[in-house]
């Protein structure tokens, strides 16, 4: 299985694992963590970083560690700019798609000041707001948001997971509408490692590199 390369070029050493045992790493990571802490779960879509961001999520509860998920998707900018130039760009998929401002304004930047924290800001399908009410996160929650290219934006997270397709495996697991976004994904990818880097390819059979 092709493995994701650091930015000095190298392979990095991978160990296998299963999706639990993966969970179960990235969970005791976030426990370390005190206080509001927000964690970054990037991956494609076909690599669905919603589902594990809620594994995740569903085990710091069993620890009694308050924890949330926030979908990058629920911070989508309005069909009208996404749209704007052509329905498959993908310079505008990688730089005018989601507003990652918004979610730093929105989300990471009040949880930390506050504890209060906006959950959705448009609802991508209706194309409209998503009305959503603002939270009050209980002391101590871990926020985890999910989604692709969320690294490299110079937003704040105490922590961060990848889960790395290699570009043949996105192909394979991408509908064909939506492969226009491959490049993209694969050029953002390169400009920042993230604490975990898992091998993704093959879901049901990870492995992972811990920093």
């Amino acid at each position: 299985m092709p493995r994701p390369i650091d930015h000095d070029g190298q392979v990095p050493d991978f160990t296998a694992i299963t999706p639990n045992a993966l969970a179960a790493l990235v969970a005791d990571r976030a426990n370390e963590l005190s206080g509001f802490a927000v964690i970054a779960v990037e991956g494609a879509d076909a690599a669905d970083p919603m589902a594990f961001a809620v594994a995740v999520a569903e085990l710091l509860h069993t620890t009694g560690r308050p924890a949330e998920v926030v979908a990058l998707h629920d911070f989508v900018r309005p069909a009208s700019v996404r749209l704007e130039f052509d329905r498959e760009d993908e310079f505008t998929y990688r730089t005018g798609w989601f507003d990652y401002a918004a979610l730093n304004r929105e989300v990471l930047e009040p949880l930390r000041k506050s504890g209060r924290w906006l959950p959705a800001l448009w609802n991508e399908r209706a194309d409209r707001s998503a009305r959503a009410r603002i939270r009050t996160a209980l002391p101590g929650t871990i926020l985890l948001v999910a989604g692709p290219m969320l690294l490299g934006r110079g937003l704040r997270f105490d922590f961060t997971v990848g889960l790395r397709m290699s570009e043949a495996a996105l192909r394979r697991h991408t509908e064909e509408r939506a492969r226009f976004t491959i490049a993209p994904i694969l050029a953002q990818q390169e400009l920042e490692t993230p604490d975990v880097l898992v091998a993704w390819d093959h879901p049901n059979r990870p492995a992972v590199r811990a920093g």
